[in-house]
């Protein structure tokens, strides 16, 4: 625990000493944190929106509760498997196929429109089908939030790699705009699309590096298994 506050106290007094570096760490974690609590909420609300308003309502919670223990879950571990030769690479390479699927959901074009739930703002324009039954709903929300969880906590380690110190405190950031906040971020980037662009940009560039860490890297790159 004192390690990883040494690291917090060290990185935030380089963001206030206008280090460059830990402005862009610290400024690429925030972007990916909202883009994704976002595009998490709006998942959420289009897999639930063909229940009953009761059922919905439950659904709605128990995808914003399971995602807000798998990112606690995923930020404990994720220093660790950082350390994993060769996991660089894989999460820059989820993170290019995330990228991907944003980029063809950014423009409404993710595939046929959804009913949508009134609790959720830009749900109808996901392309994603709601679950049939309550229990589908469920365990639809729950597969999703496994890999949007996976996918924020591999971006913001990827963003703040150099920088444990904002790295914790970007894994915080995430979990606690996925549990206040989710749906409020929701609705501005319907309103405001160019939130999502700058947020799918950062995301590639992200992806890009670690693809490239991932294969150079001295200590966990690919290269290394062929030294």
């Amino acid at each position: 625990m004192n390690e990883i506050w040494a690291h917090i106290v060290s990185d935030f007094a380089g963001l206030f000493a206008g280090s460059a570096t830990a402005w862009l760490a610290f400024g690429q974690v925030i972007l990916i944190d909202i883009v994704l609590a976002g595009d998490n909420a709006i998942v959420i609300g289009a897999l639930a929106a063909g229940l009953p308003a009761d059922q919905r309502k439950k659904v709605i919670l128990i995808g914003i509760v399971a995602a807000l223990v798998l990112r606690i879950g995923f930020a404990l571990v994720v220093t660790q498997l950082m350390q994993i030769v060769g996991l660089i690479f894989a999460g820059g390479v989820l993170l290019l196929w995330v990228a991907w699927k944003m980029y063809r959901e950014i423009g409404h074009g993710g595939g046929e429109q959804s009913p949508g739930s009134p609790e959720i703002v830009g749900d109808e324009h996901s392309g994603l089908k709601p679950a049939k039954s309550f229990a589908a709903a469920a365990w639809a929300v729950a597969i999703a939030d496994v890999s949007m969880s996976l996918d924020n906590v591999l971006a913001v380690a990827g963003a703040a790699r150099e920088h444990p110190g904002i790295l914790m405190v970007g894994l915080v950031i995430a979990v606690a705009l996925m549990g206040v906040a989710a749906n409020i971020i929701a609705q501005y980037i319907e309103r405001y699309r160019w939130i999502a662009w700058v947020g799918l940009l950062v995301i590639v560039y992200v992806a890009v590096t670690m693809v490239y860490s991932g294969i150079v890297d001295h200590d966990v790159g690919l290269l290394r298994l062929l030294a």
